[in-house]
């Protein structure tokens, strides 16, 4: 049997060819090229768009860049003339000189017009040969200082221009970085468009960084040579242009030999541009180079004590910004020549008087009463081991100077200046009022007497019939700012003080009863020039014409024939001594119609001294006289008639629990008492003070004004028998003089002072 073979069924078609035709496959190839040319340009397309969205995406942020450096760039370029650094601040006095200048200031300017030539051509041969002929950035020179550069090794010339620098110096900061370098290109172009060469270069001159603290070629040639710019020789004209690139690195002092290798360089330039001779410019090479070390010029301030006051008044007109920003100028009260003369006495007399009297400081300030202008300010001595002020920050016990506004007080109440009182020893309410050395009249004394020979019985007796609060409001008024409270040594000046409120509120009196505030500042000036503070205090009136003449009158019998007859300068003058307890402060405070100025003595650490307030009048008497040769000389107003004088304030008088006079010591009934006190001392080692020994006390009731206190009567104290004169005129009190201290021994003197 045969095997079976396997068959392969077939398909009901006919087989078909395994290739395309011709016409299929030309057919097949177009549909190709169409499907590729359709992608080919749809890749173009968005190759097309990515760029235009690329473009426009960098336009954008390009747009964007320059959006934000405009906005950083300054609004105007105009303060490049005037542009001061910033915390920059100068301090001027009335005549428009010098008082200070702080921060990084150019203490001394340039007029282009003025100086060598050489000065300019050196700084431009060695910064910026070709000034004159680009508009603020020159591609040249930085492709030329670059060259230079790489070729030397080391830093040889500069690539920025002189408005670059100046564009630096005034608007931007010192920060390396590609921002910054296009803002000063930009704006070194404003600066060239909108200034002429020659500013540009005076500008930059005098504002240019040289080492050394020295800002501007002026503080540069007295820094480092001792020098005014004409008196720079080419030697050192050039030494100055050679430190610009660096300062610390090219400095003469610290880097002598460097400096002199940047001095030669400058030279070679100066010489290649036509500037200087081939001979001058070896001669110039071959010196050496001296330097002679300076502190900036106005380095050393004047007025140190005045100028510390006005930086510690500023914040009060100026905000922290503006401080900040720098460029301030301020313009003074002070008058120079009286504070040399202010200076003087205060160092004249710590010299004379100090050390054998047992002070060691003293303060002085004049004011003018008509205006509040403070023209000369002395706060101590030795201003660079202590800035302690004691004009404005001591606070002090003004001893009898505060009997002053107890009188005014019960003047303007209608008290007459005759209305008298008993001078013996005298208790109120535990408290008792010394007079010096214990001494008392035992009789009557009127009001302008006990004032004159500084009687602190009649005083205390005074302000017991007029009361505390007018008292204190008339001196609030009159210009004392500090704390006053109702005790009864008020009277007597236990309540501290300073003696530049206290002087103030003496010129009340002088200006006529018309309070001035007293300030230091007139006015203050921004970079650019503009007022942004003026002083414009109101007057206020503190009292009554007819009271100021009368106590003007008072105060004048003081200088004439009492306690301040030191003080005495040949014509019309008013004031009031104060001595507080053991001598520990020394007042005088005096006026005449133009000036009033206050003198004190005394150590800081409030030890007691060995002198008076006589030697305050004293100083006070030398200031003035130097200070009023150019015054004409003024009389005060006439004293009113006292005549049906009309109160203008009300009195409150005071009515103590028990209040009482001793007998005389002579008397056999004569019992001394020796009461205890936590009131405030104010007394004395000469007659202006007043020992206060007494226990605490209750604040007495008001009463209405008694214009005759009666001396009470106690069960063992009995008062002595004196019948009490009519308030009439006196005979005047003869006038005194006082030969001057040179002319009488110091035993002599002394004397005399501490015998009133």
């Amino acid at each position: 049997m045969k095997p079976t073979q396997d068959r392969q069924p077939q398909s009901s078609t006919n087989s078909q060819p395994s290739s395309l035709s011709k016409s299929e496959l030309n057919l097949s190839e177009k549909k190709l090229a169409k499907t590729f040319n359709l992608n080919k340009q749809k890749k173009l397309f968005r190759f097309g768009l990515g760029i235009i969205a690329g473009i426009g995406s960098s336009a954008i942020a390009l747009g964007y860049v320059w959006y934000k450096l405009e906005a950083s760039l300054p609004k105007t370029i105009d303060p490049v003339l005037t542009y001061a650094r910033p915390e920059t601040l100068t301090i001027k006095a009335a005549d428009g000189s010098l008082l200070q200048e702080t921060g990084p200031v150019t203490h001394e300017k340039i007029n282009l017009e003025e100086v060598p030539a050489i000065l300019p051509q050196a700084f431009i041969a060695s910064e910026d040969r070709r000034f004159y002929q680009h508009d603020g950035v020159d591609l040249q020179g930085i492709a030329r200082a670059t060259f230079a550069n790489l070729r030397a090794g080391q830093v040889v010339e500069g690539g920025s221009t002189i408005s670059q620098q100046l564009a630096r110096i005034t608007f931007l900061s010192q920060e390396k970085s590609l921002w910054r370098k296009l803002k000063e290109i930009i704006i070194a172009h404003q600066i060239d468009h909108r200034f002429e060469k020659p500013q540009i270069l005076e500008s930059y001159l005098n504002l240019v960084y040289l080492g050394s603290g020295s800002y501007g070629v002026a503080d540069a040639a007295w820094v480092y040579f001792g020098k005014s710019i004409d008196e720079l020789t080419l030697s050192e004209v050039a030494t100055l242009a050679g430190i610009v690139p660096a300062p610390s690195v090219y400095s003469p002092f610290t880097n002598p030999e460097l400096a002199k290798q940047r001095r030669n360089l400058v030279l070679g330039n100066m010489k290649q541009q036509g500037y200087i001779t081939a001979d001058e410019a070896a001669a110039a090479i071959a010196s050496p180079l001296v330097t002679e070390r300076q502190q900036p010029k106005y380095f050393r301030r004047q007025a140190h004590y005045f100028t510390d006051y006005i930086r510690k008044e500023l914040p009060q007109y100026v905000s922290p910004e503006v401080l900040e920003a720098g460029g301030i100028i301020v313009e003074t009260t002070l008058e120079p020549q009286w504070q040399k003369a202010a200076e003087a006495t205060i160092e004249d007399g710590i010299e004379q008087y100090g050390k054998w009297q047992k002070w060691q400081q003293g303060a002085l300030v004049a004011i003018d009463p008509r205006t509040g202008e403070i023209k000369a300010m002395v706060g101590g001595n030795d201003f660079g081991n202590n800035q302690y002020n004691r004009v404005t920050q001591a606070q002090r016990q003004p001893g009898s100077t505060f009997k002053t506004f107890v009188y005014t007080a019960a003047i303007a109440a209608g008290f007459s200046p005759y209305k008298s009182y008993l001078d013996a020893e005298y208790f109120v309410d535990g408290y008792q009022p010394k007079n010096y050395q214990d001494r008392y009249r035992r009789s009557y004394i009127s009001l302008y007497d006990a004032l004159a020979e500084s009687i602190n019985v009649v005083a205390l007796r005074t302000m017991l019939d007029i009361g505390w609060n007018p008292t204190i409001e008339i001196a609030k008024k009159m210009g004392i700012e500090s704390e006053l409270k109702p005790t009864y040594s008020l009277a007597l000046g236990a309540w501290e003080v300073n003696l530049l409120e206290l002087t103030n509120a003496y010129g009340t009196l002088a200006n006529q009863g018309i309070h001035q505030k007293a300030y230091g500042i007139s006015r203050i000036r921004d970079r650019q020039g503009n007022i942004i503070y003026e002083a414009n205090f109101e007057p206020q009136a503190a009292i009554d014409e007819d009271t100021a003449a009368i106590m003007n009158w008072m105060l004048q019998g003081v200088v004439n024939s009492g306690t301040g007859i030191p003080a005495q300068i040949g014509r019309p003058a008013a004031g009031k001594t104060g001595t507080s307890d053991e001598s520990r402060d020394l007042w005088f405070i005096g006026y005449i119609p133009q000036v009033a100025a206050g003198v004190w003595l005394g150590n800081d650490n409030n030890q007691p001294t060995q002198g008076t307030s006589g030697t305050a009048a004293e100083l006070w008497r030398k200031f003035m006289l130097q200070v009023v040769r150019d015054l004409p000389v003024e009389a005060f107003p006439e004293r009113p008639s006292l005549t049906n004088r009309q109160p203008v304030i009300e009195a409150e008088a005071l009515e103590p629990k028990r209040s009482y006079y001793l007998r005389t010591a002579e008397s056999p009934s004569y019992q001394r008492t020796t009461p205890s006190s936590s009131e405030p001392s104010s007394s004395s080692s000469e007659s202006e003070g007043a020992s206060t020994t007494s226990k605490p006390q209750s604040t007495p009731k008001p009463t209405a004004p008694s214009p005759t206190p009666a001396p009470a009567s106690t069960p063992s104290v009995t008062p002595p028998k004196i019948d009490k004169p009519t308030e009439k005129e006196p005979t005047p009190r003869r006038t005194r003089t006082s030969p001057s201290p040179a002319l009488r021994t110091r035993r002599d003197w002394l004397r005399e002072r501490t015998g009133r």
